[in-house]
C-alpha cells in the first residue's frame, strides 16, 4: 500500500484557497470543512494524502524536515525562513508585493550610498535586497507589529513590507519607493519525497496546474 503523502497548508485564507484548488483537483477532504473539529490531521483515504495546518513561517521547516512531502505558503516566506526544498510552483493566488517603502521624501536616501535604518518583520528578505541587489548598507530594525509606524515616528527611514493595495500605507503619508519581489502562493517540496515519491508528486502537481483558475 502507498504511504501517504503529506500536505502542510499555512493557515488562514491561503489554505481556504489551496484545498477549494484541490478539491476542484478530484482531492477533496471533507474533514477539513467541519469547523468545529479539534482534529489535526485531516485525510483523504481513497487517495491516500493527508493535511494539516500550521503558521505559515513553520511550513517551510516541515517540509525541509520532511514531516510534509508538500507545502502550499506565501513566497515572502519561502524567501524569509530560506530552507532547502524544491519551489515548483506558482499557484497564482494570493498575489501582492514586496517593496520598500516610506514618505516621498525618503527616495533620495536609497541611493546606494547612505547609511539608513530599515525597519521590517522581514529581516533576511531585507537584508538580501539592500547588500546584495542595491550593495547599500543598512541597519535592520526586526519589528512584529505594525511596520507602517516606523517611520512616522522616527525610528526608521524605509520599511520593507508586503503591500497588496496601498491603502494602509496612503492613509498614514507613506509611498512605495521599490519593488523587491512580487508574492504569490507557492507548492514546495521535499527534496528527499521528490526523489523517492516522484511520480505521485508529480501527478498532484500537474493536476492543481490544470485546475487552477484562469488567468492564474
Amino acid at each position: 500500500m502507498d504511504r501517504y503523502i503529506t500536505v502542510a497548508l499555512g493557515k488562514g485564507r491561503l489554505a481556504k484557497q489551496a484545498m477549494e484548488l484541490f478539491e476542484r483537483s478530484g482531492i477533496p477532504c471533507e474533514e477539513m470543512k467541519d469547523k468545529n473539529t479539534r482534529k489535526l490531521i485531516f485525510t483523504n483515504e481513497d487517495k491516500r494524502i493527508r493535511f494539516f495546518l500550521s503558521k505559515g513561517p513553520d511550513v517551510p521547516t516541515y517540509v525541509e524536515y520532511g514531516a510534509a512531502d508538500i507545502g502550499i505558503v506565501g513566497r515572502d516566506t519561502i524567501l524569509e525562513e530560506n530552507r532547502n526544498l524544491y519551489e515548483v510552483l506558482d499557484l497564482g493566488f494570493g498575489k501582492c508585493r514586496m517593496c520598500v517603502c516610506g514618505p516621498e521624501s525618503a527616495r533620495s536616501v536609497l541611493d546606494g550610498h547612505s547609511l539608513i535604518r530599515v525597519a521590517t518583520k522581514y529581516p533576511r528578505i531585507a537584508k538580501d535586497y539592500f547588500y546584495n541587489k542595491k550593495h547599500q548598507t543598512v541597519e535592520i530594525i526586526k519589528l512584529n507589529g505594525s511596520i507602517e509606524l516606523a517611520p512616522i515616528v522616527g525610528l526608521s527611514e524605509v520599511i520593507v513590507d508586503i503591500v497588496e493595495t496601498g491603502s494602509t500605507l496612503k492613509e498614514n503619508g507613506l509611498v512605495v519607493l521599490e519593488e523587491v519581489a512580487p508574492l504569490s502562493a507557492r507548492v514546495v517540496v521535499n527534496q528527499v519525497s521528490m526523489r523517492m515519491e516522484h511520480e505521485r508528486i508529480t501527478a498532484i502537481i500537474e493536476n492543481l496546474k490544470q485546475n487552477m483558475p484562469a488567468g492564474d
